[in-house]
């Protein structure tokens, strides 16, 4: 009978029905298989698609600048006349020459036709000295031989016709064409700064060891639309005929006399009638000479052209005593010779240099970028930037003019800026800053992602140093040693924290818990003591009562008994915290550790995202360690306490290092997400990028920063590439994080493995 039951048993799997079964579980496997072999691959497909989106965005900044040569053409307006000015149009399209003749030529840049022919209203003087007076206005001055200062200012009638547009460079005299008397000599030397309000003029007359200081005040005319000047300030400095140059601040406090040998004198002449000399310095090194000395943009940078093909930026800088000293910041090495002029961009902190060689340098004073070189047959002698950037005129010394068109997107980043200390203009010292805009033109830009990294690393490590110890502890006491039917209470309920928006945490973090903190700044510190005392002497007197009523409790369900006492424990030590302050803060706490202790104090600080970040990373760390204990083989256990080990021996020696894989992934899994936190670091942090550990003041993350800089940022400028940049560094950060994570874990898992 078995016999013939095996026998049609066998018939039956041999059947067409139990074979086409087979194929079709077969089938069903192979597709799965292939299904999540796709998945697999369309994962890691999307995550380096990502990846090469950012470095496809982020790839410009580091290109080298461009420039190309594109027209030459003879020099319009006469060849003997020397050039003093030239500017073009934002559109690249027309230029106006003005020579130490009085001529002003008007000419197309694409072929160098005339446009327009003038002269300035010298009434038959000679022009003796030239200044610009305001890149920002585009107001310009000239000295006459018959002591007469004009300022003009220049600017292009735009017209459209036909819907073509046509541009005509103008000159016009705000304040008159008679000029301002001066004196009844020439003007050989000049320098000059207007604002909105004033006007101070510096001078030196043909003949004379003085320099005349000049300050007026801009007066609107009753009767008319003039701008009548009042003097309301002079004053006389003494000086030698070695002084070449001339030179105001932007700010109209600092004035610098330079010799060709170098030395400079530095006065502040904020009060004309009585000038203080603040230093005598040396711009170069004994034995060279200063070719060409120009201020970049912002009039605050003196840049200095030697005849050792260098140019070296100097600019002064305030000391601990408020008083201010010119200073040595960085050098450019120049690869031609003699550095004969330094020209200057007029939105950016960039410069270029001529040399001796014929050679044209484009250079980057903040990011420290060498950026483009161009040699020419012809010497040069000037150059004229256009007003973006994107374009140059260079004259040349047989009466040539050269067109060249820049490309040149992203000057103001480098990996020395964005990671190394920079010396700004303003600061006392090399710092690491983000300040991206400002409300200024001659702004210069501070991408340096350090303080935003450090501020990231910041806010995780504080969130961790919260959420880790509890999240731990309680995965712990969940998985060994409380009962099933508690754990499948208390389990679901501490991983539903996870889904409350982190948007709403950042709310109350920012809105209650931050001013509250403050408040009771005292009472929380307390709770680091209260806390861990009250639940030891808890259990101690829980441990003195009689077994018959500790046994009306469950062992596996005595936590709960907890609650209550860390809710009072919790009650008492804030309610402590006004006589705490009283008894050893004078009172206020806040106050003590900002007079008193010297530590600056912010409401919303690395504190507050302690508290609100660690809050949201324990449901992570605390399932993830959870499932990593409970799921230890439980003949591991019963093994250990069989052998005679307690609870707490066999938890230390037999499931924490089993579980220490799984626990070690927690924690890192809860360091990632902390890393990537948006919404809780930039409603409850203040969102200020220092450098600074303390953990009162506040700090400003890498994903904090996007979300708030991204919105306004300008397309494809640099700033909106340095924010893509934050966003790659961490996702190289996460990526490299979760790798060594991924490695450590395989480690311990191989080792404990085996047990």
């Amino acid at each position: 009978m078995e016999q013939q039951t095996q026998k049609a048993l066998d018939q039956a799997l041999k059947g067409p029905r139990f074979e086409k079964r087979i194929k079709r579980r077969n089938l069903v496997d192979r597709s799965w298989a292939s299904s999540i072999s796709v998945g697999g691959v369309g994962v890691i497909f999307s995550v380096l698609l990502i990846m090469f989106f950012l470095v496809y965005v982020v790839a410009p900044l580091f290109v080298s600048a461009k420039v190309e040569p594109t027209k030459v053409y003879a020099l319009p307006g006469s060849p003997q006349a020397q050039t003093l000015f030239y500017g073009m149009d934002e559109y690249k399209e027309t230029a106006m020459r003005i020579t130490d003749e009085g001529d002003l030529v008007g000419f197309t840049i694409e072929d160098g036709s005339l446009l327009k022919q003038d002269g300035l209203p010298l009434n038959g003087a000679r022009i003796t000295s030239f200044a610009k007076v305001s890149e920002k206005d585009n107001i310009l001055a000239f000295g006459l031989s018959d002591g007469r200062l004009l300022l003009t200012q220049y600017d292009y009638d735009v017209s459209y016709q036909n819907n073509v547009r046509t541009i005509h460079p103008k000159l016009s005299y705000p304040f008159g064409k008679q000029g301002v008397e001066l004196a009844e000599e020439a003007i050989c030397q000049l320098a000059a700064r207007v604002d909105d309000s004033q006007l101070v003029i510096v001078y030196r007359l043909e003949g004379q060891d003085e320099i005349q200081i000049r300050q007026f005040d801009k007066v609107e005319s009753m009767f008319s639309d003039e701008t009548v000047l009042e003097e309301y300030a002079a004053g006389q400095i003494p000086v030698t005929d070695s002084v070449e140059w001339l030179k105001l601040g932007g700010y109209m406090r600092n004035l610098y006399l330079v010799s060709k040998s170098g030395e400079a004198n530095y006065y502040d002449i904020r009060n004309a009638s009585t000038p203080i000399h603040l230093q005598t310095v040396q711009l170069v090194p004994d034995g060279q000479n200063i070719r060409s000395l120009n201020f970049l943009l912002g009039e605050y940078s003196l840049m200095v052209g030697t005849d050792d093909s260098r140019v070296l930026q100097w600019f002064p800088v305030r000391d601990e005593q408020n008083e201010f000293s010119l200073q040595l910041i960085r050098s450019f090495e120049v690869e031609g010779e003699s550095v004969s002029f330094v020209g200057i961009e007029h939105n950016r902190k960039g410069f270029v240099t001529l040399d001796d060689s014929n050679q044209f340098n484009l250079f980057h004073s903040t990011a420290e970028r060498h950026l483009a070189s161009v040699n020419f047959s012809d010497p040069l002698t000037y150059i004229e930037m256009a007003p973006r950037g994107n374009g140059a005129l260079v004259e040349t010394a047989s009466g040539q003019l050269h067109v060249l068109e820049i490309e040149n997107e992203h000057p103001d980043v480098s990996f020395s800026s964005l990671w190394g200390e920079v010396w700004y203009e303003g600061y006392e010292a090399p710092d690491y800053v983000w300040q991206s805009s400002s409300a200024s033109t001659d702004f210069e830009p501070k991408f340096s992602m350090v303080p935003l990294t450090f501020g990231t690393i910041k806010a995780a490590f504080y969130a961790m140093l919260f959420a880790v110890p509890i999240a731990v502890m309680a995965a712990i006491y969940t998985a060994f040693f409380m009962e099933g039917k508690a754990r499948q209470t208390v389990k679901p309920a501490i991983e539903l924290i996870e889904a409350l928006p982190t948007v709403i945490l950042g709310f109350l973090a920012g809105l209650w818990l931050a001013p509250y903190m403050e408040s009771h700044l005292a009472g929380f510190f307390s709770i680091l003591l209260v806390l861990p005392v009250g639940i030891l002497l808890f259990g101690y007197g829980w441990s003195r009562l009689p077994e018959p009523i500790r046994l009306l409790v469950p062992t596996g369900q005595r936590a709960i008994l907890m609650l209550p006492v860390v809710v009072i424990l919790g009650w008492m030590a804030l309610s402590m915290s006004g006589p705490i302050e009283h008894l050893f803060f004078n009172g206020d706490m806040r106050h003590w550790l900002t007079f008193n202790a010297g530590i600056d104090f912010d409401q919303r600080n690395a504190l507050v995202i302690g508290f609100a970040m660690g809050f949201a990373l324990i449901p992570t760390i605390f399932s993830v360690s959870e499932d990593a204990i409970y799921n230890v083989p439980s003949y591991l256990v019963n093994g250990s306490l069989a052998l005679g080990a307690s609870g707490w021996q066999t938890l230390v020696g037999v499931v924490l290092p089993t579980a220490s894989p799984g626990i070690f992934s927690a924690i890192m899994l809860g360091f990632g997400r902390g890393i990537g936190e948006t919404m809780i670091v930039l409603m409850a942090s203040g969102n200020t990028p220092l450098m600074d550990g303390n953990l009162f003041q506040g700090m400003r993350t890498l994903s904090a920063n996007l979300a708030v800089e991204m919105p306004e940022a300008e397309i494809y400028s640099s700033h909106y590439r340095v924010l893509f940049l934050s966003g790659l560094i961490l996702f190289i950060f996460t990526f490299v994080l979760n790798t060594l994570a991924e490695v450590v874990r395989e480690r311990m898992r191989r080792k404990y493995g085996s047990l």
